[in-house]
């Protein structure tokens, strides 16, 4: 019997088993951010311990990080204690840091893969819930809190349960403007938000081995919002080539062996798994997550549920979904206007994303009320977008162009919704109060459909603006 990716990178990265049943693991990259690696610092220091292997471990700065004015210090006080603090600890144990200085810094999960640094067969953690990114690459890579932040500070390791995998094999050519956003919405609106809590999801099909780098980590990006704390993709020779040339990848005759190994690390023809699920891409339409967890979402031709139609737990969670929203069950979802429009984050801020929106943006112009932003999910991908001149076809259609950070993905930075707006967005959460307003709204889609949305003053159908 063959092993899935998952097992073989479990399996070698094991230092032991642990009586509790759980594994203790070793962990290849570890990735920090201003917010949640402060108190974990200050506990190895009241300790007196060091970092075990600060080789190991990377910094940026994304979630509290203003896209407008960058000044120092901030306007914000305790943004600027959690930047001060992050330099602090990053020089004083010695750990790399990916600062404005830099021209690198950005969102965690942009930058990591960017530098090379991700690459198969790893273990990935980082204080962020969607750490699940990186496992585009064909690593496991997982979220974790800050007392697990301390664990791999002071020891590299991590104590931690396997998780099953399920295989989620997707079939058929997407059609015309449908992305890797609107499959991995299919996948989560099929299982739940839930359906994925004890399984690791490996991505799998032609669908998802036809995609780019950039749009298999947006679907890994998502697999947390699915339930599911891992998500990966075997690697092949679309992940080799992403890595040629990244500053942290193997360099020359290292890079042949590496990326030999790497390809071995692929779940073998006749491994076991403990689930399966298939999806036809081919026949997906443009999703809009409408609700307040992303598996609420339907087609952009479909009308919103009717909470009759579920049962159970579903139902409860759809009743509160329209008491919060306000909008009316069974009618169409592009029907549904909106204020602000976002294109960035983790998931859809990268160099591949800006472009698509830019298609539907050049030539026309946002529209009236409608407040919009693009922001680049790092420093380089700002310089690409820029050196493509998409920077000034944004601001000619009406939309700020902004510096690289977290943004409106969530509201720890100046960029915030406003009472009860509603917001078109790339990002990948749509709970209560996300965007930073206790009562403003969003709605998940790809960055195309948030153009198109911004455009149009409501939810439209990209298909007919391409």
């Amino acid at each position: 019997m063959g092993k899935t990716l998952l097992d073989k990178v479990w399996d070698l990265h094991t230092v032991r088993e642990l009586p509790n049943g759980q594994t203790q693991l070793f962990i290849g990259l570890h990735l920090i951010h201003e917010v949640t690696s402060p108190q974990a610092f200050q506990m190895i220091r009241e300790k007196g311990l060091k970092v075990a292997f600060p080789e190991r471990t990377f910094a940026t700065a994304d979630h509290i990080i203003p896209t407008e004015d960058q000044a120092r210090p901030f306007a914000d006080g305790l943004a600027e204690e959690m930047m001060a603090a992050l330099e602090k600890n990053c020089h004083e144990f010695g750990v790399k840091y990916f600062d404005f200085k830099s021209g690198e810094q950005g969102v965690v999960h942009v930058v990591g893969p960017e530098q090379g640094l991700t690459q198969p067969g790893l273990t990935v953690a980082c204080g962020d819930s969607h750490t699940s990114t990186h496992g585009a690459f064909g690593a496991i890579a997982f979220g974790v809190g800050t007392t697990q932040i301390r664990d791999i500070l002071a020891t590299q390791t991590l104590a931690l349960s396997r998780p099953k995998v399920r295989r989620i094999h997707v079939s058929g050519r997407l059609g015309k403007g449908v992305y890797a956003k609107d499959v991995i919405l299919a996948v989560i609106r099929a299982l739940g938000v839930k359906g994925g809590i004890g399984f690791a999801y490996e991505f799998a099909g032609e669908t998802i081995t036809g995609m780019s780098m950039e749009e298999r980590l947006t679907v890994c990006n998502m697999a947390i919002e699915g339930g599911a704390r891992v998500g990966y993709i075997n690697p092949d020779q679309t992940t080799v080539d992403y890595l040629r040339g990244r500053p942290f990848a193997p360099q020359n005759s290292d890079f042949g062996r590496a990326s030999d190994w790497w390809l071995s690390m692929a779940s073998d023809r006749d491994a076991a798994f403990a689930d399966a699920f298939s999806l036809d891409g081919a026949a997906l339409e443009p999703q809009v997550a409408w609700g307040i967890n992303p598996g609420q979402a339907v087609g952009v031709s479909e009308n919103l549920p009717m909470p009759g139609a579920s049962s159970g737990g579903d139902r409860a969670s759809l009743e509160e979904a329209y008491r919060f929203t306000s909008f009316a069950p069974g009618s169409p979802v592009r029907d549904i206007p909106i204020n602000v429009a976002f294109i960035g984050s983790c998931t859809n801020g990268r160099l591949s994303d800006l472009r698509e929106a830019a298609k539907v943006a050049k030539g026309r112009h946002v529209a009236q009320g409608v407040r919009a932003l693009v922001v680049p999910g790092s420093q380089k991908v700002q310089r690409q977008a820029e050196a493509e001149g998409l920077n000034e076809l944004f601001r000619a259609a009406g939309f700020e162009w902004r510096n690289a950070g977290c943004s409106m993905c969530l509201a720890m930075n100046p960029d915030k919704l406003k009472g009860r707006e509603i917001s078109a967005s790339s990002s990948n959460r749509n709970f209560i109060g996300r965007q930073g307003s206790a009562t403003g709204r969003t709605l998940l889609m790809s960055p195309a459909m948030v153009a198109a949305a911004a455009i149009q003053g409501r939810v439209s159908d990209v298909r007919e603006m391409l």
